[in-house]
C-alpha cells in the first residue's frame, strides 16, 4: 500500500526492498538458510547484486528484515494524532495504521519468515535487538506526546507493553488464518489500555 505523501523513487525503492525480502525469505524456507546465497536472492528478485547491497549489508539483514523506516514512521504518526487524542489512543492508532498498511497483507511472508528465524537461534536474538531502536523513536514520541520526560517509566511501559501485545497477537494469528493481525493487536491492546490510558502526574523532583 502506498505510503501518504511517498514519492514515486520511494514507492520503487520500498517495493525493491520488500522483493529482496521476499525472495530471502522465501528460497531459506525452501533450500535452508545456509544454502541460499545473495547472487540467488538478487536473481530471484530480479535485481543485481549490487542493487541487493544497496539494501542490505548482509544476508542476515535481508532475512530479518528489519524496517529502518518503521520507528520514524509510526512516531511521526504518534506526533500526528489530532489535539486532544490521548497518548495511549496515538499510539494506539498510530500501530493499527501500520499493520492495516503494512502487515495484514503480508501473512504467508510472516510466518515462512518465523520459520526460518526459529531454526536460527542467533538471528531470533538479532530479529527482538533491531526492535529496540524503534520502540526508543516510540517511546520518544509518546513522552513528547504526553509532556513527560524520555527517562520517565510512562512511555517506556506503554512501548514495552505495547510491544508485548503485539508479539501475543502475532501467535495468535499464526495459529488462525481466519483472523485479522490488526483485530487480535487491536484486542491486545484493550486489554491492558485502561491501566495506560491516562498520563501519570509528573513531580520534577520525584522518580516517576
Amino acid at each position: 500500500m502506498n505510503q501518504p505523501g511517498e514519492s514515486l523513487r520511494d514507492r520503487k525503492k520500498r517495493r525493491t526492498r520488500a522483493a529482496l525480502e521476499r525472495a530471502t525469505v522465501r528460497l531459506s524456507a525452501e533450500r535452508g538458510y545456509d544454502h541460499v546465497t545473495v547472487e540467488e536472492i538478487a536473481a530471484e528478485a530480479d535485481v543485481s547484486m549490487r542493487t541487493f547491497f544497496n539494501y542490505f549489508a548482509s544476508k542476515d539483514e535481508a532475512l530479518i528484515g528489519a524496517d529502518p523506516e518503521m520507528g520514524p514512521r509510526v512516531a511521526g504518526r504518534v506526533l500526528a494524532a489530532a489535539d486532544g487524542v490521548t497518548p495511549f489512543d496515538a499510539y494506539r492508532q498510530a500501530v493499527l495504521a501500520e499493520i492495516t498498511d503494512e502487515l495484514d497483507s503480508a501473512r504467508d511472508l510472516w510466518l515462512l519468515r518465523k520459520e526460518v528465524l526459529t531454526q536460527r537461534p542467533d538471528l531470533l536474538l538479532r530479529a527482538f535487538a533491531s526492535s529496540a531502536e524503534s520502540e526508543q523513536q516510540l517511546a520518544a514520541a509518546v513522552a513528547r506526546r504526553a509532556g513527560l520526560p524520555e527517562s520517565h517509566a510512562y512511555p517506556r511501559l506503554l512501548v514495552a507493553a505495547g510491544s508485548a501485545a503485539f508479539r501475543c497477537a502475532v501467535t495468535r494469528w499464526a495459529a488462525d488464518d481466519t483472523l485479522a493481525l490488526g483485530d487480535l493487536v487491536g484486542e491486545a491492546l484493550e486489554m491492558f489500555g485502561t491501566g495506560l490510558a491516562h498520563v501519570p502526574h509528573h513531580d520534577e523532583g520525584g522518580t516517576s
